[in-house]
């Protein structure tokens, strides 16, 4: 028989959405705030000379501008006043998550509960500041160097510049938190989703205008299109799938009463690192070709021959993306998922695995069994990275088709959707709790 809980998640409809007021007000507060977000990066920062620009990038998209022009919505190749994105947040978040690991201090923090997490979230603001100026002023030392891009070069450019920048990744920081708190979603997520859809009808139209000018045939359009289709499906089953875990707990006797022991489980997601992975292995072996693209031919002759080898579709280029992908899925699954940790939550709440010992020998289980899934995920995370960089060296299919944003695209609208469902039986249940009461009244 059904549980309640799954008889109200059977019965949500569009009649339970136009009931939850609630929700969609948090739905059009996220509509806003996406809407504001893609207006910034229509602003450019003063002293740029928007048609010396456009020359400039389009001899720089293949590099690592191309990736986080994607992840900006354009902001990049506009340099507007979004350019950064949210990247200076997620890269100190994960430089904190990292030292959280090594720290005594933060690692007590972490424990704390939610003042050690507020203390926690203050380092990253901080910490994002610092790393927004620092890329600020790059941006304009760049720009100054890279043609007549700047109309009045010089140090009142450079410090504007940084002021704009840094304002505009601290007010997408405070826009993230407000949707998180106030939306629906992950603000973070859904800002990173909102570039990257932003840029999909301009490629979808761009491969039509190349099967109409014959560099695409009909077939291969839609072969792509299939296999656009193949892929999300086999990436929205990935990221649901877990490895549970059966967590056993004693029976209890309160009072003369004897309660039988409760069983539960513990989730092990397949794909634990998420992202991460492809971003980070992405951006490291763009560096080259964008350091050789900057130098304009004019570097040393071994960074001209790396950049030859790392070319798009080359064996090198694939085998050394799916290493750095299977290493940095194991290193940030080590980083957010403690083990020892997991089994003393378990042993102190008195849960047990069956047949494992509860403390170090479960924490070693846990660990096995993880290690054994990362393996799945990291080579599933290689494989739908590396199939549309094929494509793309192959067929000249536009970058936005690209592993990495087809998992930030599905897995964002996964999780959002999870939240409206969730805000929907919470809904249902506010209604049966109000009926319940009226009853017990009229009784």
């Amino acid at each position: 028989m059904a549980s309640a809980a799954e008889q109200l998640a059977s019965n949500l409809n569009f009649g339970a959405f136009k009931n939850a007021t609630e929700l969609k007000q948090r739905i059009m507060f996220t509509l806003v705030a996406l809407v504001i977000y893609r207006l910034g990066t229509y602003i450019p920062i003063p002293g740029i000379n928007p048609q010396a620009l456009a020359d400039v990038f389009k001899q720089q998209q293949s590099g690592i501008l191309g990736m986080f022009n994607m992840f900006s919505g354009g902001a990049v190749g506009r340099m507007a006043i979004f350019a950064l994105n949210i990247m200076p947040y997620i890269s100190a978040s994960i430089i904190i998550q990292l030292l959280t690991t090594v720290s005594p201090t933060l690692e007590q923090l972490k424990k704390e509960g939610e003042q050690g997490r507020r203390q926690i979230n203050q380092y990253t603001r901080y910490g994002t500041v610092l790393l927004a100026a620092l890329q600020g002023y790059g941006i304009a030392v760049g720009l100054e160097g890279a043609g007549n891009i700047v109309t009045d070069p010089g140090w009142f450019f450079r410090i504007t510049t940084v002021i704009t920048l840094v304002g505009g990744t601290v007010f997408l920081m405070w826009l993230g938190e407000q949707i998180t708190a106030r939306g629906v979603g992950n603000g973070i997520s859904l800002i990173i989703y909102a570039g990257i859809v932003a840029g999909l009808p301009a490629a979808l139209i761009g491969t039509l205008e190349l099967g109409k000018q014959g560099a695409l045939s009909t077939g291969v359009i839609l072969a792509l299109f299939v296999v656009a289709t193949l892929v999300i499906g086999f990436i929205v089953f990935m990221e649901r799938a877990q490895r549970r875990l059966l967590v056993q707990y004693p029976k209890r006797q309160v009072g003369n009463k004897m309660f039988q022991g409760d069983a539960s489980h513990l989730p092990l997601k397949l794909n634990t690192a998420g992202v991460i992975p492809p971003i980070f292995a992405s951006s490291l072996l763009l560096l080259p070709i964008t350091v050789a693209n900057f130098t304009a031919g004019q570097g040393p002759e071994w960074l001209t021959s790396v950049t030859a080898m790392l070319g798009r579709g080359q064996p090198l280029y694939i085998l050394i993306y799916v290493s750095l992908i299977i290493f940095f899925a194991f290193f940030y699954t080590a980083v957010v998922f403690n083990p020892k940790e997991t089994a003393d939550n378990l042993k102190k709440y008195g849960g047990f695995l069956p047949g494992i010992r509860p403390g170090e020998r479960t924490a070693e289980y846990i660990d096995y069994v993880l290690t054994r899934i990362t393996v799945v995920g990291a080579l599933y995370l290689a494989a739908v990275c590396v199939l549309p960089e094929i494509l793309i060296a192959e067929w000249g299919v536009p970058f936005y088709f690209g592993g990495t944003s087809l998992l930030i695209v599905v897995s964002v609208t996964m999780d959002t959707v999870a939240q409206i469902q969730s805000h929907l039986l919470a809904h249902q249940y506010e209604g049966l709790i109000k009926k319940a009461k009226l009853r017990g009244r009229r009784r």
